[in-house]
């Protein structure tokens, strides 16, 4: 995974609330059985809409989308942040998310941007009215600013382990992986009986 210091680009305005998992990945395509190959279905009831706002061509290429609260909802399928991964997103920004999508985000190399509700809507509308308007995310500072909304430098909520894994570029299980010494120390320690070589 590539780190994410700095998500820089053009928002994209997704102004509804309660957007849940299986609008954003549809059930149907969680019979592929690889990571890849779900952007077509991103959003796919919306998107026969041509007025949706991803079938605008002036919005072709946005790199961040921003939506209403609770983000994510529904079921934990980790299919949702992958699909919006390979669309190309790399950060949501949002007044709130729901748990295990946020959590799921950063594995899939999405920053979740947990803004304060006031900046929030100044993103909205900004992006709204301007489809050029740019937004500059500081994952390791985790602050959020956008000249053409008025919103210099606003903090957003991201935990320390992910915020550390995203700018690494590490998984949660790369970072198990990388402390696998260690864990087969303890296990050793533990259990000197068991064969933890393995």
């Amino acid at each position: 995974m590539e780190p994410l210091i700095h998500v820089t680009g053009r928002g994209v305005p997704l102004d509804r609330p309660n957007v849940d998992t299986d609008q954003i990945i549809p059930a149907a395509w969680l019979k592929n059985t690889t990571r890849t190959g779900y952007a077509d279905g991103l959003f796919e009831q919306w998107r026969q809409d041509p007025g949706f706002v991803l079938n605008r061509p002036e919005r072709a290429g946005a790199a961040i989308l921003v939506s209403g609260p609770n983000f994510g909802c529904g079921s934990s399928r980790e299919h949702a942040p992958w699909a919006l991964h390979e669309w190309g997103f790399r950060a949501v920004i949002a007044p709130g998310f729901a748990d295990i999508f946020r959590n799921n985000m950063p594995n899939a190399g999405l920053v979740p941007v947990w803004c304060e509700p006031a900046a929030a809507a100044a993103l909205m509308a900004a992006t709204t009215a301007d489809a050029t308007a740019e937004i500059s995310i500081n994952v390791a500072e985790r602050t959020v600013t956008c000249e053409a909304a008025g919103v210099r430098a606003a903090p957003f909520r991201l935990d320390d382990d992910a915020r550390d894994r995203l700018v690494s570029g590490l998984t949660q299980l790369e970072v198990t992986l990388r402390a696998a010494d260690r864990i087969t120390a303890f296990e050793r320690a533990r259990a000197p009986w068991l064969d933890v070589s393995a």
